[in-house]
């Protein structure tokens, strides 16, 4: 009977972190799968228009045609969030339990394997892109399904760091560390930013 008890405290303590061990790759796939959609995308919009950059390319005056001629959109809720995302109020912090600030994003759509995105049509690099890699799903927690990452005129995809400009991409270890510290991880900050960073640094694991 002891070593039962003894099995049932251990299972009870096991089980729980294993399903959060793989809730966690789960996210990290669904992401690192995205991240390579829109870096691929990227390649053939310059490409295809002979540029050496993506300004040059025009990916800021042609960012509505980017996502509807390289991408499978299942909904396109235009300045609307909703259904695209969640409700205001929907999403809250990975370190506190508040509500987090919500998108302020001016374009939305859904792509065809449940992602959603969110975006401005910005003047200069970087471009900023609210990403949830789930829709309107939960957990709606920043860092878990719900991330910012940028664009850069280099075609880099990374973090945000105000040092950096348009061109600045790929970010230091140091920075990305920086960012997720002062960022989402922190419990009074309320920003989205710093978690993609700190997976990029951690080679595409949500160590935290």
């Amino acid at each position: 009977m002891v070593t039962l008890g003894i099995i049932g405290v251990v299972s009870a303590m096991t089980v729980p972190s294993l399903m959060q061990n793989h809730q966690r790759k789960t996210y990290v796939v669904q992401l690192h799968k995205f991240y390579n959609q829109l870096s691929q995308a990227l390649v053939r919009f310059q490409t295809d228009k002979n540029a050496v950059n993506l300004k040059e390319a025009g990916l800021l005056t042609d960012f509505n045609s980017f996502w509807t001629s390289y991408f499978n959109i299942v909904n396109d809720c235009g300045s609307t969030s909703t259904p695209c995302f969640p409700e205001k109020g929907s999403y809250r912090m990975i370190n506190s339990s508040s509500s987090s600030p919500y998108t302020t994003q001016k374009r939305f759509i859904t792509l065809a394997d449940g992602v959603s995105i969110g975006y401005g049509l910005s003047s200069d690099f970087p471009i900023c892109l609210d990403i949830d890699i789930n829709g309107s799903k939960g957990p709606n927690v920043v860092g878990r399904d719900l991330f910012i990452m940028y664009i850069y005129n280099n075609g880099v995809i990374d973090d945000y760091n105000s040092t950096v400009g348009g061109s600045g991409a790929p970010l230091t270890d140091e920075q990305r560390e920086d960012g997720f510290n002062q960022g989402c991880y922190s419990s009074s900050s309320g920003a989205w930013t710093g978690c993609f960073g700190k997976i990029l640094n951690d080679n595409w694991e949500m160590t935290y």
